[in-house]
C-alpha cells in the first residue's frame, strides 16, 4: 500500500507536469494559390494556412502559434527550388522566427502547377521530376534548418476542364493524382524523423463537394473548379491543422 502511494505521488509531481507542458509552434507554409487564397475576399484573414493555424491554437498543450503563408499564384515545384526568390522568401521568413522557442514547421503542398499541360513553369511535370525537385527542396530546408519538420500534404481535386491562364485538363488531374506516390517515396527513404505525409483527404473531399466547396470560374472549356471558396478554405485549413497535429503529438 505505501509503495502505490509513492507510486500515485510520483505521478502527480513528475509526470503531470510533463504531460500537461505546452509547446510553441511556428510555421512556414509552402505552396501555389490555393496556398495563398486566390479568389478569397480576403486572404489575410480566410486562406488555409490561417485557418489551419486557427485550429493549431484551439488544441490542447499548443501554447501559441506563428506562421508565415508563403504561397505564390501559379508556381510549380520548379519555382520553390533552392537558390530562387520564393526558396528564399521561404527560407527568410523561417529565419526571422527560428530563433524563438518551439518546433519550426515547413508545410508545403505543391503539385497543381507542376500538372499543368502547358503554361506553368516546366509544365507538364512529370512524376520523376516533381520527386527530384520536392526532394531538392525538402533536403535544403533539413540541412538549413536541421531541427526542423517538414510536412508534405497532397494536392487536391481540380475539375477535368481546368482551363485558365494554364492548361490542366483530364491529362493534368491524372498526372496530378501520379504525385502520390512520390511524395510518399520521399516521407519513406528520406530523412524519417524529419520529414512526414500530412493531409491525404482533401483530393476526395473536394472531389465529393466541389459544387459547395470549390469556386466557379470562367474558363476556356466552360467553368472549372480549382479554387476553394471561404467555406472550402477554412475545411482545407482544418484538414491541414489535424494532419500536423496529429504530427506533433507523435513528437
Amino acid at each position: 500500500m505505501k509503495k502505490l502511494y509513492l507510486v500515485v505521488v510520483f505521478s502527480i509531481f513528475f509526470i503531470s507536469p510533463l504531460l500537461a507542458q505546452k509547446r510553441s509552434v511556428k510555421i512556414i507554409y509552402i505552396g501555389d494559390s490555393i496556398t495563398f487564397g486566390a479568389g478569397l475576399d480576403n486572404a489575410f484573414t480566410q486562406a488555409p494556412p490561417v485557418k489551419a493555424s486557427e485550429y493549431l491554437r484551439k488544441q490542447p498543450r499548443i501554447d501559441s502559434v506563428e506562421f508565415s503563408n508563403q504561397g505564390h499564384s501559379g508556381y510549380t515545384t520548379f519555382d520553390f527550388l533552392p537558390a530562387g526568390a520564393a526558396f528564399t522568401a521561404a527560407e527568410t521568413a523561417a529565419k526571422s522566427i527560428s530563433d524563438k522557442a518551439g518546433i519550426l514547421i515547413f508545410s508545403i503542398m505543391l503539385g497543381t502547377n507542376d500538372s499543368a499541360v502547358k503554361g506553368t513553369n516546366g509544365a507538364p511535370v512529370s512524376p520523376e521530376t516533381y520527386f527530384a525537385n520536392l526532394n531538392t527542396i525538402v533536403n535544403q530546408l533539413i540541412e538549413d534548418f536541421p531541427q526542423s519538420k517538414v510536412i508534405i500534404n497532397l494536392p487536391l481535386w481540380y475539375s477535368p476542364n481546368t482551363h485558365n491562364g494554364a492548361q490542366y485538363l483530364q491529362a493534368g488531374l491524372n498526372r496530378l493524382q501520379s504525385y502520390s506516390n512520390p511524395i510518399k517515396k520521399l516521407v519513406k527513404t528520406a530523412h524519417n524523423d524529419q520529414v512526414f505525409l500530412g493531409d491525404t483527404a482533401a483530393f476526395n473531399y473536394f472531389k465529393n463537394n466541389y459544387l459547395t466547396r470549390l469556386k466557379p470560374e470562367n474558363g476556356h472549356e466552360g467553368v472549372f473548379y480549382l479554387h476553394p471558396n471561404q467555406e472550402g478554405a477554412a475545411d482545407l485549413g482544418i484538414l491541414w491543422g489535424k494532419a500536423i497535429y496529429a504530427i506533433l503529438r507523435k513528437l
